[in-house]
């Protein structure tokens, strides 16, 4: 019987501009060459550390990759009502990774993880996503996005690690 995980985040990112008539635009992060799926296009995430909640490890992730934290270009992050699933069949293990959105000001600056960056509308950041459950979630967390959320969902950024 394969082990469950929580010991993943994802982030998805994403920003209101001027130019964009009102509709947010999503970032998307390409993965460096010499890393795990160099090359693909994704978006923030990683590891649960040890003694850390999910929400900490989002905040710490969006800061290690794109240097955005609170007080510095994050401006609002809410949890997803969803998770991203999958199965990770050389660890025979499922792992339930919780989503998070997070709306930004500013371009982000990339640490070695990542070798370039878009902003896009939802549909077609979704596109260029390898994983079909974080183009799920980004369809999702758009979707969100334009809609009253429940406040039991937001973040509260001055608790966070956040890097």
């Amino acid at each position: 019987m394969p082990a469950v995980s929580a010991h993943a985040v994802d982030v998805y990112p994403y920003r209101h501009p001027p130019s964009a008539a009102g509709g947010a635009e999503w970032l998307v992060l390409r993965r460096a060459a010499g890393r795990p799926d160099a090359g693909a296009w994704r978006m923030v995430g990683g590891k649960v550390e040890p003694g850390e909640a999910a929400w900490q490890a989002a905040l710490r992730e969006l800061a290690e990759e794109t240097g955005w934290r609170p007080g510095a270009g994050l401006v609002e992050a809410w949890a997803l009502p969803s998770v991203n699933a999958f199965y990770e069949w050389a660890e025979d293990r499922v792992v339930l990774a919780p989503a998070f959105a997070v709306r930004v000001e500013g371009e982000p600056t990339l640490d070695g993880e990542h070798d370039g960056w878009a902003w896009l509308p939802a549909e077609a950041a979704a596109a260029r996503l390898a994983w079909p459950e974080q183009a799920r979630l980004l369809r999702l967390a758009a979707r969100l996005e334009r809609s009253p959320r429940p406040a039991a969902w937001g973040l509260p950024l001055e608790h966070g690690r956040g890097g």
